[in-house]
């Protein structure tokens, strides 16, 4: 298993940047496969972004595609976001995921939160207008 803890969330203007860590404990941390979902206020559960086992392949929801950056320090069992040019919609709590993935299924399913089995407490982020 693997324990996840997400930091770095707060309150910003719009326009600023934020980032966002993920640090993991347990099993191996190059074992996972990544991701980072949010949840706004009064809405479900949406994918923001994720990272396969040694980085090399990344995916975004288009709505954060060229604002944010999602990277991984295997050495250091962390996975980062970088959130540029942050808008009010990007308001939410800031979960971190993680999954045994094989290598077929991450590449279908990396969007899907009930493919991931481990869950970070969330952290929130609030960007004011």
């Amino acid at each position: 298993q693997v324990q996840l803890v997400e930091s770095g969330g707060g309150l910003v203007q719009a326009g600023d940047s934020l980032k966002l860590s993920c640090a993991a404990s347990g099993r191996t941390f190059s074992d996972y496969a990544m991701g980072w979902f949010r949840q706004p206020p009064g809405q479900e559960s949406e994918f923001v972004a994720a990272i396969s086992w040694s980085g090399t392949n990344t995916y975004y929801v288009d709505s954060v595609k060229g604002r944010f950056t999602i990277s991984r320090d295997n050495a250091a069992n962390t996975v980062y976001l970088q959130m540029g040019s942050l808008k009010p919609e990007d308001t939410a709590v800031y979960y971190c995921a993680a999954d045994l993935f094989r290598q077929r299924a991450f590449m279908t399913t990396y969007m899907i939160p009930s493919r991931y089995n481990y869950w970070g407490q969330g952290t929130q982020v609030t960007v004011s207008s």
